[in-house]
């Protein structure tokens, strides 16, 4: 063959080896053309190798011309193949079928050579573009996905430095952000097939609300260091300041979304959770004293994981409890401090609990970082 000739493939299908004749006479000197005799030949060349073009008869014997090109176009691998009809059928109704069937063109009989040619030419023009525009949205999608992927990784790792920063003025919190961030996702996953949470908590939800999580007291960056790094038990007026920290925590995030023109699932989820997350079920909580299900459900999941993890932590007035004292508190909290299908969600999943704690224990680095 021909270096210099493109490595273009035309299947001519024609049961008349004169007209095929014909279509190589003129086709030839350009393109690679194949032939076949019959519908069926046409069907088993095209499954070995798949032309760049089909010239197509519509009246051959067994299988027609419509039946192949029904085919081509039935299968996802050869759908995309420009089919011309040439045919002696020159009715309107014959041309509308062909290209009804997902025919390019349709070609009369006797056929025009000069017209042969620039009808392929076109089409095979047409079909590179195409094939082009097709590369090109593909590629647009990967670097989406890509882009978008490095965004959520982004988001991720600036909720966790956002929470970190406000945990970083407690030298007591150690990993804190990071464990109650892995106990909400358990406890919704937990909760996500509940007839009272199943219609909010879908996988998307769990995902912002796990991201969200480390956001529960960024308010704590505008308490004052005199309150909230005092080792000793708070005055009443000193807890009413600290308590201030989930309405500044609130404020911060709605203030972040201002900047934003989309609304972002995450966000919200933080902003409930920071203003939220010290309700209790019974009302005896703040900064609202809402009760039931008037606490939004994220904060009542944080509620959980927050008191889990200062309970089995160190602070100034206590030493760390174990996990089975831990557990037992939670669930005398049952129906007043927390939720009841939340507390029995997490006495099932108390032992996952207990791993993560495990897995991000505080070491003395941890505890002692802040103090300086």
């Amino acid at each position: 063959m021909d270096a210099s000739k493109p490595n273009i493939t035309i299947l001519a299908v024609d049961d008349t080896p004169s007209n095929i004749d014909l279509v190589r006479g003129v086709l030839s000197e350009t393109y690679l053309v194949q032939a076949a005799t019959s519908g069926k030949m046409a069907l088993k060349i095209v499954e070995k190798k798949i032309p760049d073009l089909i010239l197509l008869d519509v009246m051959m014997p067994d299988m027609d011309g419509y039946d192949v090109c029904n085919a081509l176009k039935s299968n996802e691998k050869t759908k995309d193949i420009p089919v011309i009809f040439l045919t002696a059928k020159a009715q309107v109704e014959d041309e509308t079928k062909g290209l009804a069937l997902g025919a390019v063109d349709y070609i009369t009989k006797p056929i025009s050579p000069p017209i042969l040619m620039e009808r392929v030419k076109n089409h095979l023009m047409l079909k590179a573009h195409q094939d082009m525009l097709r590369q090109q949205n593909e590629i647009l999608e990967d670097k989406v996905i890509e882009r978008t992927h490095q965004m959520e990784e982004l988001q991720d790792v600036t909720m966790v430095a956002m929470g970190a920063l406000a945990e970083s003025r407690d030298p007591e919190t150690g990993n804190h952000i990071r464990r109650t961030q892995h106990y909400v996702k358990i406890l919704a996953m937990q909760l996500k097939d509940h007839p009272r949470f199943n219609a909010f908590l879908t996988p998307e939800v769990i995902t912002s609300l796990y991201k969200s999580a480390p956001l529960h007291d960024i308010g704590k960056v505008g308490v004052q260091d005199s309150i909230l790094l005092k080792p000793g038990k708070l005055t009443d007026e000193e807890f009413e300041e600290m308590k201030k920290h989930t309405t500044y925590g609130r404020d911060a995030i709605v203030a972040a979304e201002k900047n934003m023109t989309v609304a972002d699932n995450f966000l919200t989820f933080a902003k409930e959770i920071a203003y939220g997350h010290q309700e209790k079920w019974n009302g005896s909580g703040y900064p609202e004293g809402v009760s039931g299900d008037e606490i939004p459900i994220s904060a009542r999941l944080m509620a959980v994981a927050d008191v889990y993890d200062a309970l089995i932590s160190r602070r100034v007035y206590k030493p760390p409890f174990p996990h089975e004292k831990a557990v037992d508190i939670i669930k005398e909290g049952r129906g007043s401090h927390f939720d009841p299908d939340m507390v029995d969600a997490f006495l099932e999943v108390a032992d996952a609990f207990y791993e993560v704690a495990e897995r991000f224990a505080d070491t003395e680095e941890d505890l002692t970082k802040g103090e300086g």
